[in-house]
């Protein structure tokens, strides 16, 4: 084999290595944050007091999951940029040459669209219409504008991941109550903690990118104090709504034991000085980031838990 065709075959070679395969479309969707998605749009489908058929309940649930992976790969597409500074984003399929931009800008709106009017067309056009509004509010409001222009970007744009119960509740009932903005409360105000968790021991991936997350602009010891605040008025807020409609002794019970396992860490984490936590390695702030995962998941199985429980008169306070 002569040079000129060894060299062409190993230029074909690497092309091939670095064609975009079905997984890294997939990875543009951030299935992470799409299973969040999924989930809390599902208990808000299940606690609306309104029965809805299962094809029209899969259909609305599936529709919610591909509005949130819309969102997902405009967001990428804008912080292409950012990706390639962080180390916890530079691997994504657009910094690491994957996908091309204007892919991940062509499927995102291609899939915002369809996901929109599918939602409308299988359950009604007020949850259509939140969907819309959702995926702009993520895309316009908090990725373009909030994300590099205030320390509020995280608390403000909380919002964005807050709505999918909302959206879910709207699909079965076609209407709005107290009970969906409970659930949209316990979202947003779970929210930055949950982030300040990891800015903490991601430590200058932010700085790097010039993103001005609280760590960066306030320091690292108000970050603390902020998440114990923060964690506080989630707690309260997350117990009270056991005396809601969508809440009962199961999700009292649940509420009590994670909200004092969360305000526990978050207090730990306020005591903590940035010599302590580097010596450890910010042990307890990884922890706190864990627990944050498993409180968010288990908060909205237990509204579901209470749901499916009351036509059986088990469920709530009945």
């Amino acid at each position: 084999m002569s040079d000129a065709s060894f060299n062409a075959s190993t230029v074909a070679a690497h092309a091939r290595a670095d064609e975009a395969s079905f997984g890294d479309y997939f990875a543009l969707l951030k299935p992470r944050v799409m299973s969040l998605v999924v989930f809390t749009a599902l208990v808000g489908l299940l606690a609306a007091p309104v029965p809805v058929h299962p094809f029209v309940g899969f259909c609305a649930i599936l529709f919610i999951a591909i509005g949130g992976g819309a969102s997902g790969a405009l967001n990428m597409w804008w912080d292409a940029d950012i990706d390639r500074v962080m180390k916890r984003t530079k691997g994504r399929p657009i910094p690491s040459g994957k996908v091309e931009e204007g892919e991940a800008l062509a499927l995102g709106l291609a899939l915002s669209g369809l996901s929109v009017i599918m939602l409308g067309l299988a359950t009604n056009w007020f949850a259509g219409a939140f969907l819309a509004f959702t995926i702009f509010f993520y895309v316009a409001v908090y990725t373009m504008w909030l994300k590099r222009s205030t320390p509020q970007n995280i608390v403000i744009g909380g919002a964005a991941g807050a709505f999918p119960p909302v959206i879910g509740w709207v699909a079965a009932t076609g209407s709005m109550t107290l009970e969906p903005w409970l659930m949209f409360a316990l979202t947003f105000m779970w929210t930055p903690p949950h982030f300040w968790a990891l800015a903490l021991f991601m430590r200058t991936d932010y700085d790097d990118a010039g993103v001005p997350m609280l760590t960066v602009t306030h320091g690292r010891r108000a970050t603390r104090w902020h998440i114990l605040v923060y964690t506080a008025l989630l707690a309260i807020l997350a117990v009270g709504t056991a005396f809601s409609d969508i809440g009962g002794p199961i999700y009292l019970v649940v509420a009590l034991v994670l909200n004092a396992l969360f305000l526990r860490g978050a207090w730990q984490i306020s005591r903590r000085n940035e010599d302590d936590a580097e010596t450890d390695n910010f042990k307890v702030e990884r922890r706190f980031f864990k627990l944050s995962l498993l409180y968010l998941f288990l908060h909205f199985g237990a509204i579901l838990a209470e749901a499916l429980l009351k036509p059986y008169g088990l469920g709530g306070w009945s």
